[in-house]
């Protein structure tokens, strides 16, 4: 149950973090004439009225919220799931295989937009609706702090296109540096030295090794920082049980406070709904099933009902008691990207040709990292996902020749090019 229930604790938080308001209507038009005004704006500068940013970025958090949901289910069949935790960001994941989308074609990016449930987009709205909810959340403040990005990590000597290099930069904020991946440990410790970096050391050692062959890995990163609105009191924090199933219990940090809590009592599904907000805009929404309906109410999941429990919600003042965590967990993502659907993207019939026209490249691993601290002050929280996109080299065989049939010759002179002989041998025993 832990584990399940330390995955729902961050729906909530991705799900805001991933501007879960009401989705404006899915017409699309040109940039506006003041677009690079809106998303470009120097730092000192007045921060400018967003509502086109606002509708471009409510266009995705439904088919992200869809893409969570389905994504969780997958995790949490896993064998190795069963009894542990579960957490991951499904923004981070989006985004990632949104980047890649960038230079896939034909069924390649098909297949991962409808994995990622954007079948029904164009690729200008995913684009653009990355960008401007990139420009919207890289806003950190003394209370919130949310700092999210992608970038590109290139064997030296490949070159991608010029176009998938600079919509990368455009639309998904990349920054390009050279990896040396013809030494694949001193390649894992620059693009490890880098994630660390982004993530404020909260995620370190994401890439355990690069192949051989690889030529990119497309990078993409988070990091939350969120002060609670009303912090928990150090002095109320005490030792209490945590019952992890019903023959397994174990000791915690427990926290308590005695407040106004925004909440739902979903009797009828058997779930209760709490709401613990962050100074600024971003809440953690807590799912407690009643005892023994976790499967019951895993199986609820859906954008539909989380705006449901959110609109249903109540304000009266209650103790609630929270246990102190520090959780991590890691995914290698292939084999359940496969199954989700996206599958020529692994395979030798990947057409990533909007990377490169000249290699022939496929994708070989999806990682997947997130964490997440939660404390009297409030949460931290970083993820990251690595795309590892491999050159395919075709095997050739080993040369063989065999004159074992008719065959010509020709007897040259080098320095002239002069043909001095030429002939067929049709039957060498032949006088």
């Amino acid at each position: 149950m832990w584990g399940k229930f330390s995955c729902y604790l961050t729906f909530g938080q991705l799900l805001v973090i991933a501007c879960a308001a009401a989705p404006a209507s899915n017409d699309h038009g040109i940039h506006s004439a003041d677009h690079h005004k809106h998303l470009h704006h120097a730092k000192e500068e007045p921060h400018p009225s967003h509502e086109g940013a606002h509708q471009d970025c409510h266009l995705l958090s439904p088919h992200n919220a869809d893409f969570a949901f389905s994504l969780y289910r997958k995790l949490n069949a896993l064998t190795d799931s069963k009894g542990k935790n579960i957490f991951f960001s499904p923004v981070s994941i989006s985004m990632a295989l949104s980047l890649l989308a960038l230079g896939a074609k034909e069924q390649t990016h098909s297949e991962i937009y409808r994995v990622l449930e954007y079948s029904n987009l164009q690729p200008a709205q995913v684009n653009e609706g990355y960008e401007h909810l990139l420009h919207m959340l890289n806003h950190s403040r003394d209370a919130f702090q949310l700092e999210m990005g992608t970038s590109l990590a290139i064997r030296q000597r490949f070159k991608p296109l010029d176009k998938f290099l600079q919509d990368a930069q455009h639309y998904y904020q990349s920054e390009a540096f050279t990896a040396d991946f013809s030494k694949p440990d001193v390649a894992a410790q620059e693009i490890n030295k880098y994630i660390a970096k982004k993530t404020h050391d909260m995620i370190t050692d994401l890439v355990k090794d690069v192949d051989k062959d690889a030529v990119m890995m497309l990078i993409s990163y988070l990091f939350f920082r969120g002060k609670w609105e009303e912090p928990f009191e150090e002095r109320d924090t005490h030792k209490d049980d945590f019952h992890v199933d019903k023959n397994t219990k174990v000791r915690v940090d427990m926290m308590w406070s005695d407040r106004f809590y925004e909440y739902y009592v979903d009797r009828a599904n058997h779930a209760t709904v709490l709401m613990l907000p962050y100074k600024g805009n971003a809440s953690m929404m807590i799912l407690l099933p009643d005892e023994g309906k976790m499967q019951e109410v895993e199986g609820l999941l859906s954008k539909e009902q989380i705006k449901h429990w959110h609109d249903s919600l109540l304000r009266d003042k209650f103790p609630v008691s929270m246990p102190k965590f520090s959780i991590s967990a890691t995914y290698s993502l292939a084999d359940t990207l496969k199954e989700m659907g996206m599958v020529s993207a692994f395979s030798e019939t990947a057409d990533l040709s909007g990377i490169s026209e000249i290699d022939k490249l496929k994708v070989s691993k999806v990682e997947h990292k997130a964490v997440l601290k939660v404390d009297e002050r409030g949460s931290k929280a970083a993820a990251a996902t690595t795309v590892e996109i491999l050159l395919e080299t075709a095997v050739l065989p080993r040369l063989r020749i065999d004159l074992n049939r008719p065959f010509l010759l020709l007897i040259v002179e080098d320095s002239t090019k002069t043909i001095l002989f030429m002939g067929k041998i049709t039957d060498p025993t032949a006088a």
